[in-house]
């Protein structure tokens, strides 16, 4: 019979991250995982492996914080496998809301009883002297924005229609996924994940129009860079740098990530936790 195997991607600047990897590994192996780990971490019973030599393995296992979780994005999106994130203690929004136990995690593992949705991702393709020179996705957001102290200079087209040029910061694409991390703190709005919908927000516009916008994922949103230099970012993971001419062209992209949790939970419960917004008193059930 083939072992059952399983990526487990760990924080290593986390105490408990560590920890809790230990203990997960030793319940899962007495059940005939076989665990592999990209991360610079030693853990007993984790095999240490590189990036490209994961192999072919049935969920990601994320102990560590949302940046760890998006991290743990790149290893699933092309298996298509699930991405399941542990909360240690700190609520964020791709992570468990409330603290499972080891038992009840290693438990989700071994019968396949998580839960998980599809979440949205984002496509790019840059170009240059009319050659596609890069291309890439992400699962929060794409941004264009300056490389120096200087503003850049961004004309943006949407269906091929030109919208605005502004003189800003940057630019932000957001999924709904990416709504309540960057693009929420430059002043855009809370999308909830099962909206079909991007955000487009100008960060810090010299402009009187500069306003967030919700657009249809069916668009095209198109970049034109009239900076001599800017960056783009995709998960503040993945950057290139643009010169003057290059343009940016984000799509939805077709995959999706399968985001999991042990306990399934809505996310207006998960907004509530996150800021501790005001709810006592309720009434409901």
């Amino acid at each position: 019979m083939m072992k059952r195997r399983a990526v487990v991607l760990i924080n290593p600047s986390r105490a408990e991250a560590v920890s809790a990897a230990r203990d997960l590994a030793s319940i899962l192996t007495s059940k005939g995982f076989d665990l592999v780990s990209p991360t610079d971490v030693q853990v007993e019973n984790i095999t240490s492996v590189a990036s490209d030599e994961i192999g072919e393995v049935e969920v990601a296992i994320v102990l560590g914080g949302d940046g760890t979780i998006l991290r743990g994005a790149e290893v699933t999106l092309l298996r298509e496998i699930p991405l399941l994130g542990i909360n240690l203690g700190h609520v964020g929004f791709l992570a468990e809301v409330t603290k499972p136990s080891m038992n009840d995690i290693a438990e989700s593992i071994i019968n396949k009883s998580y839960v998980y949705e599809n979440r949205m991702v984002l496509g790019y393709s840059v170009e240059r002297a009319g050659s596609v020179i890069s291309q890439g996705w992400a699962l929060n957001e794409i941004t264009v924005e300056r490389s120096s102290t200087t503003m850049v200079e961004l004309f943006v087209e949407i269906d091929r229609r030109p919208l605005s040029h502004w003189g800003c910061d940057g630019l932000i694409c957001s999924t709904p996924t990416g709504s309540t991390a960057y693009a929420f703190s430059a002043g855009g709005p809370v999308l909830w994940p099962e909206i079909d919908a991007l955000v487009l927000l100008p960060i810090s516009a010299h402009a009187l129009f500069s306003r967030p916008m919700v657009v249809s994922t069916k668009s095209e949103i198109v970049i034109t860079i009239e900076s001599p230099v800017a960056l783009l970012s995709a998960d503040a993971l993945r950057k290139l740098p643009l010169v003057n001419g290059d343009r940016v062209v984000i799509t939805r992209n077709p995959q999706t990530i399968k985001l999991a949790h042990v306990n399934p939970t809505l996310f207006t419960d998960r907004l509530v936790a996150k800021f501790k917004l005001p709810v006592e008193g309720w009434r409901g059930e």
